[in-house]
């Protein structure tokens, strides 16, 4: 397993569970500086000018993209995949395509986490689904021409109602024609929704792509109430071989929050 530290460039996440947010300068080099393997992403999209920098920052400090998130497309555009209007699912599809796109170039996973959407008013669940779904078997396809896989992010139950479990998560996966759609664990999530995170890696076995190493209250690992020693057994169990990465507040403040996260990595991880 390896280590990964979050990093926004929206605006409008900051103060949010994003790490670093003061660029991509100063979050490489304070990974680097701490030990972590490699820097997750948060862009306001593809586009966005100080991406431009990230080939000579991987470079310079000897690190990789984790992963990179295309929550900006609800955070900023309001976008989702499972809108009932099929102009705005399109626009959604595009903005997670260019995504992908930008992560390939480093061997990076997308993430769907808040542009999954949910089922309100006039749209049913099965509706919602099924809208996501055309729009996953799309992306996971894109996303494999690529080279990469996509990754999914099953959300707690007060930020979307259409799938909050690992297991059920990795259930309805298996439905698609695509293959190329990996789970993404959050321990955050996984704390207000699963009954055991252990059990519910277990359950989710090969098909977990990525973890987000957060505590109960979205803290450092060891700032909350999270017995992280059954998760990583459980990890070690399925041969997890991917990222930890800290998508956590940045508290006390973000050089405590990332010391905090690189200590608990090592007490827990790094013997391996």
């Amino acid at each position: 397993m390896r280590s990964a530290i979050t990093v926004s460039l929206v605006p409008e996440t900051k103060g949010g569970p994003f790490v670093f947010s003061n660029g991509l300068a100063d979050a490489f080099a304070q990974a680097a500086a701490l030990g972590f393997d490699a820097v997750e992403v948060f862009p306001p999209g593809a586009d966005a000018p100080e991406l431009a920098t990230l080939p000579e920052l991987t470079q310079r400090h000897g690190l990789r993209v984790a992963a990179v998130g295309t929550g900006a497309g609800w955070v900023v555009h309001k976008l989702t995949l499972s809108h009932r209007s099929a102009e705005s699912r399109q626009r959604a599809r595009q903005f997670v395509r260019i995504i992908i796109d930008l992560g390939a170039r480093f061997g990076a996973p997308a993430i769907i986490g808040s542009m999954q959407g949910r089922w309100e008013n006039e749209v049913s669940r099965d509706q919602a689904l099924g809208w996501l779904a055309e729009s996953l078997e799309e992306l996971g396809e894109h996303a494999a021409s690529r080279g990469v896989p996509l990754l999914y992010e099953p959300l707690n139950r007060y930020e979307t109602n259409l799938l909050n479990r690992l297991g059920d998560t990795a259930a309805w996966l298996r439905t698609l024609r695509t293959r190329n759609i990996r789970i993404l664990g959050d321990l955050f999530h996984m704390n207000i929704d699963e009954a055991n995170s252990a059990a519910a890696i277990r359950e989710a076995g090969p098909m977990l792509g990525h973890v987000h190493f957060a505590d109960s209250n979205r803290r450092a690992i060891g700032m909350g109430q999270t017995a992280i020693a059954p998760i990583i057994a459980a990890l070690r169990e399925i041969k997890y071989a991917g990222y930890l990465s800290a998508e956590i507040l940045p508290l006390p403040d973000p050089a405590a929050a990332a010391r905090q996260t690189m200590d608990a990595f090592r007490r827990n991880v790094a013997h391996e």
